[in-house]
Order: C-alpha cells, then structure tokens, then sequence
C-alpha cells in the first residue's frame, strides 16, 4: 500500500519560523489543520508542536483535536450550519459567523450550555465568499451585542481562496477601520482583527501590515513554505514536510506510444501523443497509488529521470526513460506533493499514514541557514 510520511522535524521547523515572525510583529496566529482531514495520528504530532490554537472548517476535526488536547482553544472557520449549533458551542471554542439568524442560534445554545460562545464576525473585503458588508457592519453589530453568552472578540476576512483576490495594506487598513467604529460606536473592545492568512505573510516581510493587524490563520505557509502572494517559496522554509511513497507492482519496456483506436479515457480526456516518440520504447513503471487517492497532477517524483505519463482510477503509470537507476519490482518512488494532492491523499483510507523525525544531511543547510 501507497504511504504518506509527515516529517515532524521539519515541520516544527517551519512552525518555529513563522512563530518567531508573528513575535517579532507582534501578532497572535492559529494554525489551520484542515489539510490534516481529522487524522489522529498526525495531529497528534502537530499538537505536540503547538496546542494553544488550531482553526478547522470540519466539526468532526475539531472534535478529535478537543479528545486529543481538552485545552486547546479550537476555532470553527467558516460560517455554521443552524443545525450544527450545538455541537459548534460544545466543540468549537469560537466560530467565524456572517448570519444574524445562525448567531441567534448560537447564543440560544450557549445559554442552553452555559457557555460563552466567543465569535469573530467575518466582512467582505472583495473577494465574494463569506463576509457582511462593510457598510451593514453598524447594524449587525448592534443586534449581535444585545445577544446573551456571545462574545465578539474580533473581526475577519478571507481573501484568495476563491476569486484569487490578493490582500493590501488599504483592505487591512479598512478592514483595521471597521474595527475602530464600532469600538467608538458601543464602547466594546474588540480584541482580534483575524486579517490574515498563508497569502498575507509575504505582507509582513514588505512592511505592509498594518499596526492592529494582531491575528493570522495559518495552514498552506506552515505545511508548505510557500509564499503564496507570490506563488513561489519562502526562504528558510521547508516545502517537503510531506512526501507520497508508492511501490512498483509492474516494471516492463514497452511502446511509448498506444496501439489502436483511440476513445476517451477514464477522466474524459483523449490523450495526445508527441509523433517523435513512434517506433520509440522505454521501461514504464506502475505504482499502487491512483485517481482515488490523488490526482497526479499535483504531484512529481522526487529523483531526476522519471516522468508521470497518467494515472488509472487504482495506478500511476511513470516513464523511467532507461530506468538507469536499475528500478525492479517492490521498490518503491518518492514523490512531492502540493497542498491538493496532500489534502486528497489525507482524505483516502487506501493510503497509509506515516510520521518520520529526521532531517536527512542536505537538508540540514535550511537549519543552518535560520540560526
């Protein structure tokens, strides 16, 4: 069976990178574990890192991460469904929230348990997900402050993850004056602005934060060392906390080109092929990973000389040129995965999970280079 490997030692490496930088700017920041889909083995491992605040969009998630680590404070980050309400306050220490009728609903629960239920209440900055906006913000602050056992202790945005919409110092600094008004308006502090996540970090490094800016949610950046303002790489990071390990079940020389009418195939595509590779041959590899665990586009094998030709719902298929590095049945290939190929690997229970606490020596120049 197919494997994903967690490297904890690289991941805390990564973590006390991003932590010393929110400190140095003075910012509050949650970790986003969505990417780890519930798993207990691994977020056992994160927690172990970090367990003062993780973020999750999944209920059943936070509901592990709160068995694992009672202590933790657990942050429920997108809208709630009404007829989760009950589960959100017993579970979700606080939870990001856009509907007056859903809010009602939480304080009613509160009451019912007892609790305070702390909300920070999301506003559209132009990126069209969730959000209130801006100019109802006075209103609907006003009916959520008469609201009994809820607390708001700060105000939201979400930028990037669907329009692609990028994050400025002018929308943090509206985002900072939002803040302000209503803190002038009923005399409430409101502790958190909860402005920025994996895209705003490269903010930090060009000055662009505003002061009061005192919170991020963090996932992509932290798993991946990616600036993804940039779509590139941050300095000092690790992009390979993850890896994907999956073994050779076939290892023949054959064609590179098919024979015979050509329809389409599983995923509705109708390859094309190069016409320089007719008459030509090359050892082909198959490995026991597929479409049901991930999507070969979002990952590429680690060692030169080996390229990904498709993949079937149950295996990949690889061209290993001459396979000069003398593959044979039962070895396995490494693999790097991006965000969406871990996330749908985390999802499948055909792969394995694996954690691993070394830095291999070449490696070990990202270490040197932060101290």
């Amino acid at each position: 069976m197919s494997y994903i490997t967690l490297n904890s030692a690289k991941l805390t490496h990564n973590f006390t990178f991003l932590d010393r930088l929110f400190a140095a700017h003075h910012i509050d920041w949650a970790i986003v574990g969505k990417l780890l889909c519930g798993n207990e083995q691994f977020l056992r491992v994160l927690l172990k890192i970090s367990d003062t605040e993780i973020c999750d969009s999944r209920l059943s998630n936070l509901q592990v991460i709160k068995k694992i680590s009672p202590q933790t404070t657990t942050i429920y980050i997108k809208p709630p469904a009404k007829r989760l309400v009950k589960d959100i306050v017993e579970f979700a220490d606080v939870s990001f929230n856009t509907e007056i009728q859903t809010l009602a609903a939480l304080s009613d629960e509160a009451v019912r348990q007892d609790k305070v239920h702390r909300v920070v209440l999301m506003v559209e900055m132009g990126e069209l997900r969730e959000g209130i906006m801006v100019q109802n913000m006075v209103r609907f602050y006003a009916q959520v402050s008469e609201m009994p056992n809820l607390e708001v202790v700060g105000l939201g945005t979400n930028l990037n993850c669907l329009n692609g919409i990028l994050p400025d110092r002018e929308k943090l600094i509206a985002l900072k004056q939002c803040k302000e008004v209503l803190e002038e308006k009923f005399g409430h502090r409101i502790p958190f602005i909860s402005g920025g996540s994996s895209v705003t970090v490269p903010l930090i490094f060009r000055g662009e934060v505003p002061p009061g800016i005192n919170h991020f949610r963090v996932g992509e950046t932290l798993f991946f060392g990616t600036d993804v303002y940039g779509d590139t790489l941050i300095s000092g990071m690790y992009s390979d906390v993850f890896t994907l390990t999956a073994e050779i079940i076939e290892l023949r020389e054959k064609p590179k080109l098919p024979s015979g009418l050509a329809g389409t195939n599983l995923t509705g595509e109708k390859p094309v092929y190069p016409d320089e590779d007719r008459d030509r041959t090359s050892v082909r590899a198959i490995v026991d990973i597929g479409l049901l665990d991930i999507d070969h586009k979002n990952i590429a094998p680690i060692l030169p000389g080996i390229s990904i030709i498709g993949a079937s719902s149950d295996m990949l298929i690889l061209d290993l040129d001459t396979n000069s590095a003398g593959y044979k049945v039962g070895d396995t290939i490494e693999f790097r995965m991006n965000y969406m190929a871990v996330l749908r690997a985390m999802n499948s229970d055909y792969v394995d999970k694996n954690v691993v606490s070394r830095i291999a020596a070449p490696d070990l120049r990202i270490l040197q280079n932060m101290n």
